[in-house]
């Protein structure tokens, strides 16, 4: 009985780990200021959060220098994600952009093979046609001065950009905590954004710096860091398959707090692209417990 129930209250962990994280879609829609301001703003404030979380639970700080190239060009690369990921929110809605999102799972079995040169798997094409239906589905016509074109296309860019900053990040996760590594990628964020303070409209930062405390808090800090220390009670490709309702409770404080209702084609197109990842996590599964039950 205790057994079931430490096993439920993990799953509630988890799944409000993931509720934290989806916060970002309708945050990224009501925070009205520049987004690179809001991108830098959330990379400041949750560095700040992380930072004191790190120091309060004593990990090392210090990096070497060999993966200071690495963690430069993860960071570039979480910025490029969230920055084409809100101007693809700002174009469309919560719905087109955070499902447009979530086909990194599927880019990233395209680009791990070519990049870690591990096996590349037939299935995975067929999964990628169908994720290439579920876009199709998603786009209202092929007429890129549409703005949910435009979206769709930003949504798609972001998820390659967030694949090989997974990709490249995978290669430190053994040999550094993985708060530590995002602490830097949000250091080099700020650095190359920061400037956008400059330039950009500021006049009502300070009536918006509750939302971006609110994405900073909930989304970043204790989300992201949230989703990773569950990776101790769950495999990561279960994680991965749970972490599949993120566009559904994207959409669905969407619809609650921005009135924001999806059209028949976009959930067509989301359920072509979430039942795939879905289905790509399950195969994953399957053969890591096959390659385990080989070695033992």
């Amino acid at each position: 009985m205790m057994y079931k129930n430490k096993s439920f209250q993990n799953l509630l962990e988890l799944n409000l780990a993931i509720l934290f994280i989806s916060t970002s879609g309708a945050l990224g829609r009501y925070i009205d200021l520049p987004v690179p301001v809001i991108i830098c703003t959330r990379a400041i404030i949750g560095g700040f959060f992380i930072f004191l979380f790190c120091k309060w639970r004593r990990f090392d700080l210090k990096v070497q220098k060999r993966d200071r190239s690495t963690l430069f060009v993860s960071g570039l690369l979480l910025g490029l994600h969230w920055l084409t990921y809100f101007y693809s929110l700002k174009l469309s809605n919560v719905a087109i952009g955070m499902i447009s999102l979530f086909t990194f799972p599927i880019i990233t079995t395209f680009l791990e093979p070519m990049i870690l040169k591990t096996r590349f798997e037939k299935i995975h094409l067929v999964l990628g046609i169908f994720v290439l239906l579920g876009v199709y589905f998603l786009i209202p016509d092929l007429n890129f001065e549409h703005d949910y074109s435009k979206a769709i296309a930003l949504g798609v860019l972001s998820a390659f950009f967030y694949s090989l900053r997974n990709i490249i990040t995978k290669s430190k996760i053994r040999d550094y905590n993985g708060s530590v590594l995002m602490l830097y990628q949000l250091i080099v964020i700020t650095i190359f954004l920061s400037p956008f303070y400059f330039f950009e409209d500021l006049h009502n930062f300070t009536i918006q710096l509750p939302g971006v405390i609110l994405l900073s808090l909930l989304t970043t800090a204790i989300g992201h860091t949230w989703f990773l220390y569950s990776f101790k009670k769950f495999s990561v490709t279960s994680a991965s398959i749970i972490s599949s309702l993120q566009p559904v409770y994207g959409i669905l404080m969407g619809m609650i707090f921005l009135h924001e209702y999806p059209e028949p084609r976009t959930i067509i197109g989301g359920t072509f692209i979430i039942m795939t990842v879905i289905v790509e996590s399950i195969f994953t599964y399957r053969k890591s417990i096959q390659m385990n039950n080989s070695k033992s």
